[in-house]
């Protein structure tokens, strides 16, 4: 091809790259698309880099650059004193035998597992608002302690909170160790203690340590979505469990198939609120030993407590150390810190400490510097005393503006701890339709049916969460939300 033809088929390639995109870039992406397209076949050699920056009224270094990063990836092979050409691996690349694919061998763009997570959506993009549960008001957070301690690591000369995290960062370790003790009066070891980026990341993790595929994992249901759906998602046959006024309640037919994995939150079973009953307890924890069967206690709430202290943990009952303790931090500082930590029986805690780091790769040193500091200055549990007193007043005031307009319309549920409450209808509703239609006029709540695994037993309710929520939002927004549910009643009588 003629140098002429050529620098006029590069012209027309420059031209359709986006002008935002800068010129290097333009000229380098209209070669490789002209020899991808087989316009610049093998073999054609290119003109001069002087002479194509002067065709192209670009300076000539641009068009140098480009020259060099396609020779690096082999699109060009340069040869000495005679010029630049598209490399012949180009055509013998695209013309290399393919392997012949087994007939019926064809799947889709995503796994099995994928494609389950992709269907069933339960997250929700809206993440603020009245009533969206499980969301603590991050308008509250001594946002200004939080960053003076994270710089102040950050400035340090200390590289090492610059690199991976095997283990986590000692003292926040011994922190949280010394934390337990004192709020959930369990003894730990903070070798024990096993840093992680969030809760579901910690489901992972036990899930992938102690179970195998295909292995039974019970759920408390309704439960929480999100761990239903990690550990599906670890290839567990996940099985729903009923709850009682009790908490969980698995029968003797249950354990008939023991499961390998017990995901429970016994101090305030969520979405419900129901805490799990000492006489369960103790028999969970006996059965769970009977058949080698590991319960995760999921504990993510129990600094926002109300009421009354809560019972003592199952880790802290266990003798035969079968529960791995799950905590978390985003509930009482913000969720966007995606801390979350795992108390692992002494057994399990070299294997536990390197399925972390293989599969994972801890890291954020100094933000967990910085979390050891604020929890051994005070400034953690300060902050839990004041949002506590906030919490109440707004769980409180949600509980008066629901009662006033709906009176025994709705059964609440819960409210002892945490932040949110379960409001259950007396006839049957369609809670998705009502939290769509309330969600369109600017209220959000979930739908107790959504946390059900065992669709035939689901009953219809919604959670609302009242923690960020100002004092003064919530009536005005109550009253939407009860006309909407006023509207549902009318039709259903």
């Amino acid at each position: 091809m003629e140098q002429s033809l050529i620098t006029e088929l590069l012209q027309q390639y420059v031209e359709r790259q986006a002008p935002t995109v800068k010129l290097r870039i333009r000229v380098y992406l209209a070669l490789r698309h002209a020899i991808m397209d087989r316009n610049l076949s093998p073999g054609t050699k290119l003109p001069p880099t002087r002479l194509l920056a002067d065709e192209l009224g670009m300076g000539r270094n641009t068009v140098v650059r480009a020259y060099e990063q396609l020779l690096v990836e082999g699109y060009l092979e340069g040869r000495v004193g005679d010029g630049t050409y598209v490399s012949e691996a180009v055509s013998s690349g695209l013309k290399a035998p393919s392997p012949k694919r087994p007939a019926g061998t064809r799947r889709g763009s995503l796994s099995r597992r994928g494609s389950t997570v992709a269907a069933n959506v339960t997250s929700s993009v809206v993440q603020r608002g009245a009533f969206m549960p499980g969301i603590p008001d991050v308008d509250l957070f001594p946002v200004g302690i939080w960053r003076r301690l994270v710089a102040k690591y950050l400035r340090t000369e200390q590289s090492h909170l610059l690199n991976y995290a095997h283990t986590g960062y000692g003292p926040l370790r011994v922190a949280l160790a010394n934390y337990l003790r004192v709020t959930r009066m369990m003894q730990v070891d903070p070798k024990q203690v096993v840093i992680v980026n969030g809760s579901h990341q910690a489901l992972d993790l036990c899930a992938r340590m102690l179970a195998d595929d295909g292995d039974r994992a019970w759920m408390e249901d309704p439960g929480y979505w999100g761990a239903r759906n990690v550990l599906a998602a670890a290839g567990l046959q996940v099985t729903p469990i009923q709850l009682d006024e009790k908490g969980l309640a698995p029968t003797v037919e249950d354990w008939s198939l023991p499961p390998r994995l017990i995901f429970t939150s016994p101090s305030s079973q969520y979405p419900t609120g129901t805490v799990l009953s000492l006489d369960r307890r103790l028999q969970l924890l006996e059965n769970a030993d009977l058949f080698d069967s590991w319960i995760i206690e999921d504990d993510y709430d129990n600094e926002l407590r109300y009421n009354e202290r809560p019972l003592a943990s199952l880790f802290g009952l266990s003798d035969r150390q079968r529960v791995i303790y799950l905590g978390t931090l985003t509930k009482v500082m913000f969720p966007g810190m995606r801390l979350a930590y795992l108390v692992v029986p002494e057994g399990l805690v070299d294997a536990f400490v390197t399925g972390n780091s293989e599969l994972y790769r801890g890291g954020r040193l100094a933000e967990q510097a910085a979390l050891a500091e604020f929890i051994d200055e005070g400034y953690f549990t300060s902050h839990i005393k004041r949002m506590r007193g906030i919490y109440a007043e707004r769980r409180d005031a949600l509980q008066e503006a629901m009662r006033s307009h709906l009176g025994d319309a709705v059964v609440p549920s819960g409210g002892h701890a945490g932040l949110q409450l379960l409001y259950r209808f007396c006839q049957p509703v369609d809670d998705a339709l009502v939290a769509a239609e309330a969600l369109a006029e600017g209220v959000i709540c979930r739908p107790l049916s959504m946390y059900y695994l065992d669709q035939e037993k689901r009953q219809p309710g919604l959670n609302l969460g009242f923690a960020a929520v100002p004092v003064e939002r919530i009536a005005p927004a109550a009253a939407t939300l009860a006309a909407v549910i006023e509207r549902h009643l009318r039709r259903g009588r």
